[in-house]
């Protein structure tokens, strides 16, 4: 029988799909490299797919969804994934975890933090619980708790920029990269450990903030991947850092402030990042503890 070539096409991205959940499927089973012990794995894992999380709709479109949500629990399984709905974007999905909003495609393995937008209409139709928060306005600086952040001055430090950062967030890690090519700032960092996504980020966070040189071992952690020992007893200022965020809106990390208030999420070259700060620049004012030992 003779198969059309989206016939051909869907029964390759289907075995592509199936050979992309083997790392994720041996973490969370730790199954041996059986074929046959995989097919079955995947079978049962298939078989106890929640059907609650996952929004109505017609039969394809559904077995779309239990994919998504299958691949999702195979390479994630310490996350929580709440409702996972289709969007008007073809192959994009979006995913609750917890307060987070995040946007999948099929085999799990991209994300894309933020809202989604139908420009024709003008409208947010990010649905799930960051489409409830209003968009941010300007930040009030000279609010923010600086004490509960980690400081580094680079050179004279006169310009101020604040940034809400997660030990394991591979782009918060790019981002320090640039910001050590960044000179005349003080950078403060709010730990912002997302542990939906990145189980281990919080004991990380505690372990930074407890050190003695909370700026040196924040870019040793970042930078070449040394995580200091945690201190019994000690744990990062989580109960004012998260509320913080949930306040400005801050659903994702890397997320900047400037000193004038303007943000900018997501991670950016050195040069952008220092036009950015030279739009509007200030020198940091009184409030320049930032958690300084």
């Amino acid at each position: 029988m003779n198969m059309s070539p989206q016939t051909r096409m869907n029964a390759l991205l289907t075995k592509l799909l199936l050979l992309s959940c083997v790392p994720g499927l041996a973490l969370a089973q730790n199954v041996q490299s059986d074929s046959t012990q995989f097919e079955e794995t995947i079978r049962s894992k298939s078989d106890a797919v929640d059907a609650s999380v996952i929004d109505s709709g017609d039969l394809a479109r559904r077995n779309d969804l239990v994919a998504v949500q299958r691949n999702l629990r195979l390479m994630y399984p310490k996350t929580r994934f709440g409702m996972i709905s289709a969007t008007p974007l073809p192959g994009i999905y979006e995913v609750e975890m917890g307060r987070n909003v995040a946007f999948v495609e099929e085999s799990g393995r991209y994300f894309i933090f933020g809202r989604m937008f139908d420009m024709e209409k003008q409208e947010d139709i990010t649905s799930g619980a960051a489409a409830a928060q209003p968009a941010s306005p300007a930040v009030d600086f000279a609010s923010l708790p600086l004490q509960h952040a980690i400081k580094s001055v680079h050179g004279q430090g006169r310009r101020a920029l604040v940034v809400f950062s997660d030990p394991d967030c591979p782009y918060c890690k790019k981002l320090e990269q640039e910001l050590a090519k960044v000179d005349d700032v003080t950078v403060y960092t709010f730990l912002m450990p997302l542990e939906q996504l990145h189980p281990d980020s919080r004991a990380k966070a505690d372990a930074v903030w407890c050190s003695k040189d909370r700026s040196a071992a924040w870019s040793a952690l970042m930078l070449d991947g040394k995580v200091p020992k945690k201190t019994k007893g000690c744990e990062a200022p989580h109960e004012a850092v998260l509320p913080l965020a949930e306040k400005l809106g801050v659903s994702g990390t890397p997320f900047l402030v400037a000193g004038d208030g303007r943000t900018m999420p997501g991670a950016a070259a050195a040069a952008r990042i220092s036009t950015w700060l030279d739009a509007v620049m200030k020198p940091v004012e009184a409030n320049v503890q930032g958690g300084t030992q």
